[in-house]
């Protein structure tokens, strides 16, 4: 069985969300933390463990930033942790999976599908083997409790309930 570690220093935890309906306003997370045990060298049996901090977001607004940490959408001072737990992967392909888990925000614990991509693994010129992949997805906001909306003056909304999830992620084999 091999353990595999985020190498957080190659790794990005993003999002996408539509504002005004006109544009995209794109986040991170800038602290998160995953492993990964997998017998397989395709990662068909994999047991992921993944979680991010909630104080961590950066949208590049601090403005923002405050509110999204606030109890209008994440509440971090009550659930400072946001995870995803794998539960199935789906082999869809060659290096092409449905990986589906328990995501937890807010307190509240859904399932989520992400299609997931391996882009291979390689042993970096330090000796390290280290396996990269993609993971995308869409979430509903408010299914997890991040209820918060306006509207314009015009009647149109302010944040889309619907969020994008991109994962580009390099993992480190541990000794």
């Amino acid at each position: 069985m091999a353990t595999y570690k985020i190498d957080a220093a190659h790794s990005e935890i993003t999002f996408k969300v539509k504002h005004l309906m006109i544009s995209s306003v794109t986040g991170k997370f800038d602290k998160f933390d995953a492993t990964v045990t997998a017998e397989n060298e395709d990662f068909t049996d994999a047991a992921i463990s993944f979680e991010a901090d909630v104080n961590s977001i950066n949208t590049g607004n601090e403005q923002r930033d405050g509110h999204l940490k606030g109890e209008d959408f994440f509440a971090a001072d009550q659930f400072p942790k946001l995870s995803f737990v794998s539960t199935r992967i789906d082999k869809k392909g060659e290096g092409e999976y449905a990986v589906t888990g328990d995501f937890t925000v807010r307190g509240v614990t859904r399932p989520i599908t992400l299609n997931v991509e391996h882009a291979g693994t390689v042993v970096d010129p330090y000796g390290q083997t280290k396996a990269g992949f993609e993971a995308t997805g869409k979430i509903n906001r408010k299914d997890f409790g991040l209820n918060w909306s306006a509207v314009t003056e015009a009647g149109g909304i302010v944040v889309s309930d619907e969020v994008k999830l991109i994962l580009n992620v390099q993992l480190i084999k541990q000794a």
